[in-house]
């Protein structure tokens, strides 16, 4: 373990005890061959991820036939993860190449912030997209009655809203610690339990408030998921045609899958005991849920969708598009 220097310490007025003043984000590698071809991979995925996100929500801003609920609900997912890649993803393809792999306080705190508070969003707002698909199935005749543009916009926001809050909660009583030295992050960013095992005191508490935090954001988004879809299927199985039937199941699929992609490598990480904590194991599976799903969700959602394909063709300059 390397050793702190006196600029990555804070002398506390009046105590012998100092603080670090700055990380270090030790990544996948310190061989720089193998950074580079990781510098080529990663930047690829990220130019990727944001062009793919970006068209959608170009697409669904261009075309007035995609301003309904469900696109408004999908562009919103695409601005979600085309910021959530963006929180680490340029850092670590700075770091890949660059000798020096540090991270100020400030700066980690703020990353730490921003990625939670994105995340745990994205946690909640798969909640309101199931219930999108559930008014479309259930209730297909007034499915715009319902789900009007107020009703919209507030339960858009409040994800939002609870996200950035719950996050704020979870940033501040992680870097209220005290952190003492060690000062080196074996993970590719700021991660809450990463930067939380190197405080030099017991972190049992901030670990209980993380744990509720968890509950309302993993657990009970899961349950209300997993609720609708009991009740979409339920609604499904009454239809006569075995077409309507495929067709209304086709329709959950891309949500299904992007729920899955998301929640299972998420779970994995922040819902098993400390006790099976394992940095290596971790940094990659986190790629699967902050860089990977970002890549994902355009490919998923426009693959089969044809009103996508649609106004792709039609911003392209076709003025339609074959059945």
């Amino acid at each position: 373990m390397g050793s702190l220097t006196a600029s990555t310490m804070w002398m506390i007025p009046g105590q012998n005890q100092s603080w670090v003043s700055e990380f270090i984000l030790l990544g996948f590698s310190s061989v720089p061959s193998t950074n580079s071809i990781l510098f080529i991979v990663f930047l690829l995925i990220y130019l990727s991820s944001v062009l793919g996100n970006g068209l959608i929500i170009m697409l669904v801003c261009l075309d007035t036939q995609l301003h309904t609920p469900m696109y408004f609900f999908l562009s919103t997912l695409s601005l979600l993860d085309m910021s959530f890649v963006t929180t680490t993803v340029p850092q670590m393809l700075v770091h890949l190449l660059a000798h020096s792999q540090t991270i100020s306080f400030a700066g980690c705190w703020l990353q730490m912030f921003v990625f939670g508070a994105l995340g745990m969003t994205e946690c909640t707002f798969f909640v309101v997209m199931a219930y999108d698909r559930y008014v479309a199935i259930c209730y297909p005749l007034r499915y715009t009655v319902i789900l009007n543009w107020g009703l919209c916009i507030r339960l858009a926001g409040g994800t939002w809203i609870s996200g950035f809050f719950s996050s704020l909660l979870h940033t501040f009583f992680t870097m209220s610690l005290p952190y003492c030295g060690p000062n080196r992050v074996n993970h590719y960013f700021c991660e809450g339990p990463s930067v939380r095992s190197l405080a030099c005191m017991d972190t049992h508490t901030i670990e209980m408030v993380d744990s509720v935090l968890i509950v309302i954001l993993v657990i009970v988004p899961i349950s209300l998921i997993v609720a609708s879809y009991i009740r979409i299927v339920m609604a499904i199985l009454k239809i006569k045609s075995t077409q309507g039937r495929c067709k209304a199941f086709s329709t959950c699929a891309s949500h299904l899958t992007v729920v899955t992609l998301f929640y299972v490598p998420a779970s994995y990480i922040y819902l098993r005991p400390n006790s099976s904590y394992s940095p290596e194991r971790d940094k990659q599976v986190s790629l699967f849920y902050n860089v990977f799903t970002a890549l994902l969700n355009p490919v998923v959602y426009s693959l089969r969708n044809k009103d996508i394909k649609r106004a792709f063709l039609k911003v392209m300059g076709h003025s339609r598009v074959d059945s």
